[in-house]
């Protein structure tokens, strides 16, 4: 289950002109796998080659960033967790993953393709998520990363299919360090993918927050006025930590 071709209409959120206000819905995910596989590099590379501007990083490695897919302005907040390899490992950071799991919308399960400890650690992420989403709509896209190592390969791509076929999840092979666009699509997909399964109330816009338009269209102010608004999320996640 491949990843369909997405635009590149992935953008630091620009000011509406047309509205004195322009909702943005929030948008949380997980990036989720064993240690080594990447996925901070992911992050990362997402956060500072594809966008203008700084990305704000708070406790608990959780990165937040205003973007815009498609016309829908979306505060968006990814979580790094950490990487395990077993459950008996560190029954702390397990504690820390759970919880991350359990405030995601959507994730990103990541292995190397030149780890298969890593491959088989995917099933086990799942049945976690499942343990705690019951509801199979819940967006899972099982990126397998690395593809630029093709000589130490240990996991076919025909692998990674199969996965993410018999879970139910979409599936895409990337080079993080080679094809920072692949990298881009991966994060554009599930934004996507979660705004699709928000709730609807109504005839009213999905949840998210009201952000006023300021007088000229000066991105500092939009950044300011975006950090406020997301600031007491942050800190409710934390406190629930």
């Amino acid at each position: 289950m491949r990843l369909p071709t997405m635009s590149s209409n992935f953008l630091l959120a620009p000011i509406p002109e047309s509205a004195d206000y322009f909702t943005v819905r929030d948008i949380k995910m997980a990036v989720m796998g064993t240690s080594g596989v990447g996925k901070t590099a992911m992050i990362v590379r997402f956060l500072t080659k594809r966008f203008i501007g700084d990305y704000e990083t708070n406790t608990g490695n959780l990165y937040s960033r205003l973007v815009v897919v498609e016309g829908d302005h979306m505060a968006l907040q990814i979580q790094d967790t950490p990487g395990l390899l077993k459950v008996e490992d560190d029954v702390s950071q397990l504690t820390d993953m759970l919880r991350c799991v359990q405030s995601a919308e959507g994730f990103l399960l990541v292995y190397s393709i030149t780890d298969y400890r890593s491959y088989e650690y995917i099933r086990h992420l799942h049945q976690h998520i499942r343990k705690v989403h019951s509801d199979a709509k819940i967006p899972i896209i099982i990126v397998a990363n690395k593809g630029d190592l093709l000589h130490m390969r240990q996991v076919p791509s025909e692998s990674g299919i199969q996965l993410a076929n018999e879970l139910g999840c979409s599936f895409v092979e990337i080079s993080t360090s080679e094809n920072c666009h692949d990298v881009c699509q991966v994060f554009q997909h599930l934004c996507k993918e979660i705004g699709k399964h928000q709730p609807i109330n109504g005839g009213e816009k999905r949840r998210g927050s009201i952000i006023p338009r300021p007088k000229s269209p000066n991105m500092q102010d939009l950044k300011r006025r975006f950090k406020q608004v997301l600031s007491p999320k942050v800190k409710a996640s934390s406190a629930m930590a």
